[in-house]
């Protein structure tokens, strides 16, 4: 048994390796789109929502080799979302994890479906494994629906249409409830299916993914205006030089820094049912607030 200070270490390198292992031979063809495939997934990320995934299965009682799966896909989702939003027609970004985003190494037509491929990688991963077929049924169905327009892609379009105009708060939380926080609350949930038995505090755990997810948003936003090019890993400064409407131009940063302290908290108080079973998933809130980049 993996003692809870080590354990998403060990889930770090785990989701690594499956990675690996799911995504095609770099020897199969057609090698420039697994190049790119590849290339945008294994360069080093944080693997927070695989890490959800983990940790949420963790609390319920899932052994680790039972989540593999579920971690990869929503790592998947998540790279074809970075490889989409930062083409010229969306977020038109150069850099992403410190590297070439895929469509200026690559070009935009590869970029492209190296993010369609990775998408229906994640629902072909999905449909194999240890968990039983119904359940694995419902978390295809929660991960599309996270990824589609009442999640990421609806938020990206709300992204998109708000750029250049003012937002209120109840606005600015409502689009990344959907962009940001959909996959998030996504993962938490998929770790918490994957793990056999009844499901309880289902709805403590969704509440407690809605946090992170916010919080997460409002660390973003702090970030691209406190944060340098090099350390984010990502062009500094774009959400001012694209006039968006972010937590920190809307509230200020003291007290943008304030909100993510709140949904901090909720998010912690969130897992007291849980008791120590739910350490990993109170060690991801914090690394969600405290990270620099």
């Amino acid at each position: 048994m993996i003692d809870n200070s080590s354990y998403l270490n060990y889930c770090q390198s785990r989701i690594e390796v499956a990675l690996q292992r799911h995504l095609p031979s770099l020897q199969r063809l057609p090698l420039e789109l697994h190049e790119a495939m590849h290339y945008s997934v294994m360069t080093p990320g944080k693997r927070i929502r695989p890490l959800l995934v983990y940790a949420a299965g963790h609390a319920f009682g899932a052994p680790p080799e039972t989540l593999d799966n579920p971690a990869c896909a929503v790592e998947f989702i998540h790279v074809f979302s970075l490889i989409h939003d930062d083409l010229p027609t969306m977020d038109d970004d150069d850099l992403r994890r410190g590297l070439p985003t895929c469509h200026v190494k690559f070009g935009e037509a590869v970029a492209i479906l190296a993010g369609d491929a990775l998408q229906s990688l994640a629902f072909e991963v999905l449909c194999d494994g240890d968990i039983d077929a119904s359940m694995r049924l419902k978390m295809i169905a929660d991960l599309a629906c996270a990824s589609g327009s009442h999640g990421m892609a609806g938020g990206q379009v709300m992204d998109l249409t708000a750029t250049g105009n003012s937002l209120t708060l109840p606005e600015l939380e409502n689009l990344h409830i959907h962009k940001t926080g959909a996959l998030i609350r996504s993962s938490v949930l998929m770790g918490a299916m994957a793990a056999p038995g009844e499901k309880q505090q289902l709805q403590q755990l969704d509440h407690y993914g809605k946090c992170i997810g916010l919080a997460f948003q409002i660390v973003d936003d702090i970030l691209d205006i406190t944060g340098d090019t090099e350390t984010l890993g990502k062009t500094g400064g774009k959400d001012a030089a694209q006039q968006k409407t972010t937590y920190a131009s809307l509230l200020g940063l003291p007290q943008a820094r304030e909100r993510a302290s709140q949904l901090y908290d909720d998010a912690v108080a969130a897992l007291d049912a849980f008791g120590e079973r739910a350490d990993p998933l109170r060690e991801l809130a914090k690394l969600t607030i405290h990270r620099s980049y």
